[in-house]
C-alpha cells in the first residue's frame, strides 16, 4: 500500500504510459482539490468510451456544435479513460445554466449520459453538514471554539486523542490531528460494498489508531472530523442528520434532485450514469453503483446532481444559507498546500485558486463510481464537473479534469493557457 499525499489510501500502480497528453500548466495541474472520502485504484486508463452528443434541457441554454467547454468534455472523456461526464457551467452574473454531457451511462448498454444525472457526490456533503454547524451556531446552539467534550463528554479518548482539546472549528476546519479512518476500511470495495457500519464503528477504526498532530498544530484531512461534527449536530438538534439537511437545506433551496440517502439504500434513484471502478490486475472497470454508502455516512454518503451542487454552492456563496458573520466564519482558512498551490480550506469550503484570477469557494469529492468538483465564484459564475470514475492524485486524468474545471470558470483562454 502507499500513502496518497493528502493521508487517504492509494493502492500500488504501475508506470503510466505516455498518452501524448499537452503539458499541464502549473496553476492548472493544482486546481480542484481532490478532497476525498478514499481514493483507491490506479493503473493504465482503459480504451476510451465512445462519445455522446451535447445534450441540454429544463434549465439549459444550448450551445453550438463549436463551444469549446462541448468539445473539452468530449475530450476528457475520450483521452483520459472515464465512461462518463457531466458538466453544469454557469456564467458571471448568475445566467443560464449549460448543461453538458459526454460518454455512455452503461458500457453495457451503451445508453446515452442523462442530463443532469444524479452521482454520488462523496465528500461535496461536508459542506452540506459545515453549513448545518453554522446555522447552529447562529442560533446559538454551538460554539465554534468550544470543545467537542462541551456536547459529547468522554467520546473522543485515544492515543494523543482527547475531546477536551479539539474544538468543534478544528473538527470543521481538519485542523484537529484525528486520525482518518478511512485510511483503515477494506481496500476490496467490491467485497464490502454492501456492509453496513454505523457511525460509531467509523469513529472506534479511527480510535484505534494514534493521534497524527497535536490539535491546531497543522492542517490534515480526514473523514472522522466529520463523523464528529455529525454526531455533534444529532446531539444538539435531537434528530438526525439526514432530517437536518434536508430541512434546512435541501427544502428550502428546491433541490429537488438532492438526498441523503436513508439506512439500507445502496441505489442511486431517478435517472443516472452508472458508476465504475476499477479491479483485478489488470484494472477492468466493474459496476459499482450500488453499494452501502454507511461508510461515508455525513461524511460523504449524498447523491445529487451538477445542477444541484451549483445551486448550493451558489446559494453559500450569496448568503442565501448563512447569515455574514457565519459566511465570514466559514470562508476564515488555512493553508492546504498539500492539495495543491494557493488552496485553503475553511470550514467545510475550499478555495481554490483559479488561473484568470479570484478564486471558487466549493469542495469536491470521490467515491467508488463517482468523482465530482464544485464552486461557485462570487460574481455568480457556478461550475461543476462530474465523472463515472475515479483516479488517484498524480494520474495524469486528474490533472485533465482539473483543468476543464478551471477552463469552465475562466473561458476559453484558460484551456490555451492550460496546455503551455
Amino acid at each position: 500500500m502507499t500513502e496518497d499525499p493528502q493521508g487517504a489510501t492509494a493502492m500500488p500502480r504501475p508506470a503510466l504510459p505516455s498518452r501524448g497528453r499537452p503539458r499541464l500548466g502549473r496553476a492548472a495541474a493544482a486546481l480542484v482539490p481532490l478532497v476525498l472520502l478514499a481514493v483507491l485504484g490506479a493503473g493504465t486508463p482503459p480504451a476510451p468510451a465512445p462519445v455522446s452528443a451535447f445534450a441540454f434541457a429544463g434549465e439549459r441554454r444550448p450551445a453550438g456544435a463549436g463551444d469549446p467547454l462541448r468539445r473539452g468534455l468530449e475530450e476528457l472523456v475520450a483521452r483520459d479513460g472515464f465512461p462518463a461526464g457531466l458538466a453544469a457551467v454557469r456564467g458571471a452574473g448568475g445566467g443560464p445554466t449549460r448543461h453538458y454531457t459526454a460518454g455512455v451511462a452503461d458500457l453495457e448498454t451503451g445508453a446515452g449520459v442523462p442530463v443532469d444525472g444524479r452521482v454520488r457526490i462523496a465528500s461535496n456533503s461536508k459542506s452540506f453538514l459545515a453549513t448545518v454547524v453554522l446555522q447552529l451556531v447562529a442560533e446559538g446552539r454551538i460554539s465554534l471554539d468550544s470543545p467537542v467534550e462541551t456536547h459529547l463528554p468522554g467520546l473522543l479518548r485515544g492515543d494523543g486523542v482527547d475531546g477536551r482539546e479539539i474544538t468543534i472549528r478544528r473538527l470543521l476546519q481538519h485542523t484537529s490531528g484525528l486520525p482518518n479512518y478511512t485510511d483503515h476500511l477494506d481496500p476490496d470495495w467490491f467485497a464490502s460494498r454492501n456492509v453496513y457500519r454505523e457511525p460509531r464503528e467509523l469513529l472506534d477504526l479511527a480510535l484505534e489508531h494514534p493521534a497524527v498532530f497535536r490539535p491546531g498544530a497543522r492542517w490534515g484531512y480526514s473523514n472522522t472530523n466529520y463523523v464528529v461534527a455529525g454526531l455533534i449536530v444529532q446531539k444538539v438538534t435531537g434528530r438526525p442528520v439526514r432530517e437536518e439537511i434536508t430541512r434546512r437545506i435541501i427544502e428550502p433551496l428546491g433541490l429537488r434532485r438532492t438526498y441523503v440517502p436513508v439506512a439500507g439504500d445502496r441505489s442511486v434513484r431517478g435517472p443516472h450514469p452508472r458508476g465504475y471502478h476499477p479491479s483485478g490486475p489488470e484494472e477492468r472497470l466493474r459496476d459499482i453503483t450500488e453499494l452501502d454508502p454507511s461508510w461515508g455516512w455525513a461524511t460523504g454518503d449524498m447523491i445529487s446532481t451538477p445542477g444541484d451542487l451549483n445551486r448550493f454552492f451558489s446559494a453559500l456563496a450569496d448568503g442565501r444559507l448563512l447569515a455574514p458573520e457565519q459566511l465570514r466564519q466559514m470562508r476564515t482558512t488555512v493553508d492546504a498546500s498539500p492539495l495543491g498551490p494557493g488552496v485553503r480550506y475553511g470550514l467545510g469550503l475550499v478555495s481554490t485558486p483559479l488561473s484568470c484570477g479570484g478564486v471558487s469557494w466549493g469542495h469536491g469529492g470521490d467515491i467508488p463510481g463517482y468523482k465530482t468538483v464544485s464552486g461557485a465564484a462570487d460574481d455568480g459564475r457556478a461550475v461543476t464537473l462530474a465523472l463515472t470514475v475515479i483516479r488517484p492524485r498524480g494520474h495524469p486524468a486528474v490533472a485533465a479534469a482539473n483543468a476543464y474545471y478551471d477552463a469552465a470558470f475562466c473561458g476559453p483562454a484558460a484551456s490555451a493557457r492550460a496546455a503551455e
